[in-house]
């Protein structure tokens, strides 16, 4: 089975008191990288690598570095999150800016190859309740 990742900016945050507080230039505004609704797919198969290569300068390199560990699972097809999400194959995550921080959602899509793949693929509950979660 192949596996790709999605990645949607679901919100941009800005902190401008913080921004006026602590940092160099004070009126930063919200990150200039990314925008709500962006979506980013990547691919890891014989042909392409959009994780080893970074998405080729597509994607903010502070970002990238809190995010890449759950793209990278997806990438493999684990489970993302396991008993914190509601759904194994996604997870919510966030950049390090802590004066304007960018939400991500990050989701694991599984593409079978062959009919088996594809009829396991259809029994399979990825879903977590209450019950399953894990909240530390």
């Amino acid at each position: 089975m192949e596996h790709q990742c999605k990645i949607t900016v679901l919100e941009t945050k800005v902190f401008p008191e913080y921004q006026e507080k602590y940092l160099a230039e004070s009126k930063s505004g919200p990150c200039p990288f990314f925008k709500p609704g962006d979506t980013f797919l990547l691919k890891r198969n014989q042909k392409e690598d959009d994780f080893y290569h970074l998405m080729d300068g597509k994607f903010c390199g502070e970002a990238w570095d809190c995010v890449s560990r759950y793209v990278y699972t997806a990438l493999q097809g684990g489970s993302i999150m396991h008993g914190w999400t509601n759904d194994d194959r996604m997870m919510i995550a966030c950049c390090n800016d802590g004066t304007r921080p960018v939400i991500f959602k990050i989701e694991r899509i599984d593409i079978p190859e062959t009919e088996e793949e594809k009829a396991w693929l259809e029994k399979q509950n990825f879903k977590n309740t209450p019950e399953d979660a894990y909240t530390g």
